[in-house]
Order: structure tokens, then sequence, then C-alpha cells
């Protein structure tokens, strides 16, 4: 019998590189989601718990003394609130934390040597926070129904908030991980821009009871129009125009999150 001679290796043509490139994002969207699952007390259950506390002890205290749109309740009008914010910051920590660590332990190399493409390495990153948020935002609601359980009016809106809202915050993730050297860096991010953003974006109060001056500020609060846009989605009503404030939040997605990949696929900072 004629021996068995070796396939010769074909020239990589476009298809198997965009198959090669399905592979590593499969595998590493696998590997992020796995990671924040593993740590579900701290990435999953913290946060719902975390916007449970807000419902009950602003909900119960304030019930009486703020009024906001007609006929909802305010424990109902801060649900979505909660529910975005609590979408906004998990998106925003699970891919820096994740890209951070690795960048410090040193296992970011094992992502790098393969030569993976850029676009593929920031879709994993932004497709595991969407899973994250997905489920932290989920968990609110389904948490916040024994309080209020607020219909929806227009699920478009809502799923379409949402949507960019996780761009946005994934992608500034990326690229706050790819610019902090350590924890600290990362952490001033979130504590003195994310979440002081996100608490004065009208998750806890209607911008229209604001005096003037403030309610013009909140105006230049980019996290205000997706939390105002989310909450038509519930209520069908809001302060600003819902679909001129999702074309702006749809473009400024696209603008972050092609900023994203542009430095994710140059290596900005991770590679000598």
């Amino acid at each position: 019998m004629p021996a068995l001679l070796p396939k010769p290796i074909n020239p990589l043509t476009a298809e198997s590189d965009v198959s090669d490139a399905l592979i590593a994002f499969w595998t590493l969207f696998s590997k992020e989601t796995i990671r924040f699952l593993k740590v579900w007390k701290h990435t999953l259950f913290a946060p719902v718990l975390t916007s449970f506390l807000y419902l009950v002890v602003f909900g119960e205290a304030l019930e009486k003394h703020l009024s906001v749109y007609a006929g909802v309740s305010y424990t109902s009008f801060i649900v979505p609130g909660l529910i975005m914010m609590t979408v906004l910051q998990n998106a925003f920590s699970n891919t820096a934390s994740s890209l951070i660590q690795s960048k410090i332990s040193g296992n970011l190399v094992f992502i790098l040597l393969p030569a993976i493409p850029g676009p593929a390495i920031a879709a994993a990153y932004i497709c595991a926070s969407f899973v994250r948020a997905a489920i932290a935002g989920i968990g609110v609601y389904v948490v916040c129904m024994v309080w209020a359980a607020p219909s929806v009016a227009n699920p478009f809106y809502l799923f379409a908030f949402a949507f960019c809202g996780v761009i946005i915050m994934a992608s500034l993730g990326l690229i706050t991980a790819l610019w902090a050297e350590k924890y600290d860096q990362m952490g001033a991010v979130m504590n003195f821009v994310v979440m002081p953003l996100t608490f004065l974006s009208g998750v806890f109060y209607s911008v229209e009871s604001l005096p003037p001056v403030w309610r013009q500020l909140s105006l230049f609060n980019p996290f205000f129009y997706l939390v105002d846009g989310f909450r038509q989605g519930f209520f069908g009503t809001g302060t600003t125009n819902a679909p001129l404030s999702l074309m702006i939040v749809a473009l400024t997605a696209l603008a972050v999150m092609a900023a994203a990949v542009t430095l994710v696929t140059r290596g900005w900072k991770i590679r000598a």
C-alpha cells in the first residue's frame, strides 16, 4: 500500500480568516462569561441586592412626599432607573475589571500570542458585558416586582436604550482598562465619573422637579438620556424627545465602540 502523505496546507483564505476569528471570538466570549458566572455572588447577586435596598429605602421613605408622572407611583417610577443604573454599572465593570486584571496578572499574553483580531477581542468583551448586564437587569426587575412591577409601554425603546447603554459603558470600560496601569486608576473612573453620573441622571427623581439651573445641567449628563429613554419604554412618557435621544445615544455608542475597537486593534498600552 502506498504511504499516506500528509495533506498539503493551503494558504489562508478570506473564509478561513473569518472562521478563525469567529472561533477566537467564541472562545474568549465563553471565557469571559464563565469568569463572571463563577463569582456570581459578587458580579450578579450584589448589584441586584443593592438596587433592591435602594428601592426599599427610597421607595418607602419618599413614596408619599414626591410626585412624578400622573398615575405613576414613586416606587414604580424609580424601578426603570434602578434597572438602567445596574445595567450601565455592570457593563462598565465587566470589561474594565477583566481586562485590567489580565494586564496586571500577566495572563493577557495568552490573548495576544494567538494574534486574535482586535475587533474579535473587543466584540467578545462587549458581548460578555451584554450577558452580565442583562442578567443583572432582569434580576433587579424580578426582585422589584415585590414592591412594584411597571408594565412595558414601548418595548422598542426599552431594548434600544439598554442596548446602546451597554455598548457605551462596555466600550468605555475597555478604554479605561487599556489606559489604567493599576486598580486604583480604574476605581477612580468608576467612583468619580461613572457612579456620580448615573446617580445624577434622574434615577431617583424627575428632572422636571429640579430648579431651572440644575435642570439645564442635567441635559449635559449623557446618562440622563439613557435613563429617561429607558423609562419611556415603561411608561410611554418622559422628559426628552425619545427618537432624538435614541439617535444621540446610538451615534455615541458607535463612536465609543469604534474608539475601543481601534485602540484594542492597535494594542494601545498592551503591546510593546
